[in-house]
């Protein structure tokens, strides 16, 4: 029998990091330079937030149109909007507003905030006798402290339900969907909306686990996904970092499945086709994404409405985040921006 102690398994790498994406009270709007510049707002103003999330972008808004302008702010997740904390929210700095609406609150002027998805912005603004605004945002990525609370699901590096909803009082939850959608839905879903050329194999093997068993935690969606698309390392020049060829299955797995469970492109079709009827002449729509299919679709759209004359201007490529931006923020790495100005009534 040898003496030699056995050697200890290595961990995976991404078990190693549990400490939190987001530092705690922390929240970094992404592109905020740039969407101030966009859309230029001016006291007296009326804005729309479509995302309203921890406030980040709003406050700033608020700031520009206060003091006789006004917010409409809505969200998705009913947390964001209430007076008490989300339960995923980091403890503030001290002294900082607790909430969205406490910052707000703290930052002057006039707002309302919905509980609605951006898709019916037209309800929205004639429950507040609004029927055009000078401005609207849309940041379509999700908070940082929504992902890092492993309660919600939407991280594979921290385990927790596969839940996903950024509403979570309807709709069939991520795990509901992985558990019945057929093989063909499922790869369409990989491939169309997480551009994972490994699509038909992940959901095969998708189907065979939850034949033995329903599929329930991040974890377990995160084990059949690295078995079946195992990364083969490219270590050679211009080739991108390890961990980032590591992690591509599983993180375009997990964001396909959240952007089916909450449904975002069709939401975000929809906000797109209604744009120029709430906008004033003049108005300014600004779009933030974090998926190509997002882009395409605000790419699209910007630039039918500007060869149909109901623009009269849109941004000419989409603005991306600066180098220090990225770096100081690793999540803003992807963001792309996009904006389009209505026409005024003499161009229509």
């Amino acid at each position: 029998m040898s003496d030699e102690a056995p050697k200890k398994k290595k961990r995976p790498f991404w078990r190693k990091r549990a400490r939190r994406s987001t530092a705690a009270g922390g929240h970094r709007p992404v592109l905020l330079a740039e969407v101030l510049e966009a859309l230029d707002l001016r006291p007296g103003q009326v804005v729309v937030d479509c995302t309203l999330g921890f406030a980040g972008h709003a406050v700033e808004l608020l700031r520009r149109v206060a003091p006789d302008g006004l917010l409409i702010a809505t969200d998705l997740d009913a947390g964001n909007l209430g007076t008490e904390p989300p339960a995923w929210a980091a403890p503030p700095a001290d002294g900082a507003p607790a909430t969205a609406r406490a910052k707000l609150e703290a930052a002057g002027g006039l707002f309302a905030l919905h509980h609605s998805n951006f898709a019916g912005l037209p309800t929205v603004l004639a429950l507040e006798g609004v029927s055009h605004v000078d401005a609207v945002l849309a940041d379509l990525g999700m908070s940082s402290m929504q992902v890092d609370d492993r309660d919600r699901g939407f991280s594979f590096m921290r385990d927790g339900p596969l839940d996903m909803r950024m509403d979570r009082a309807r709709g069939r939850t991520a795990a509901d969907l992985l558990n019945a959608l057929p093989v063909e839905d499922l790869a369409a879903c990989f491939r169309d909306l997480g551009d994972e050329p490994r699509a038909d194999a992940i959901a095969t093997a998708i189907v065979a686990r939850r034949a033995a068993a329903r599929i329930e935690r991040t974890k377990e969606l995160r084990e059949i996904v690295d078995a079946a698309a195992p990364v083969r390392v490219d270590r050679g020049p211009g080739a991108p970092p390890e961990r980032k060829q590591l992690l591509g299955p599983v993180t375009r797995v997990f964001q396909a499945l959240r952007i089916l469970t909450n449904r975002e492109l069709a939401s975000l079709q929809q906000l797109l086709r209604v744009l120029p009827a709430v906008l004033k002449p003049g108005g300014v729509a600004a779009v933030i994404s974090f998926h190509s299919g997002e882009d395409r679709l605000v790419k699209a759209a910007f630039r039918a409405g500007l060869r149909a004359g109901v623009y009269g201007a849109i941004s000419p490529d989409a603005v991306r985040p600066t180098f220090d931006e990225r770096k100081a923020n690793p999540r803003a790495r992807s963001a792309k921006l996009r904006w389009a100005r209505r026409a005024a009534r003499s161009e229509e």
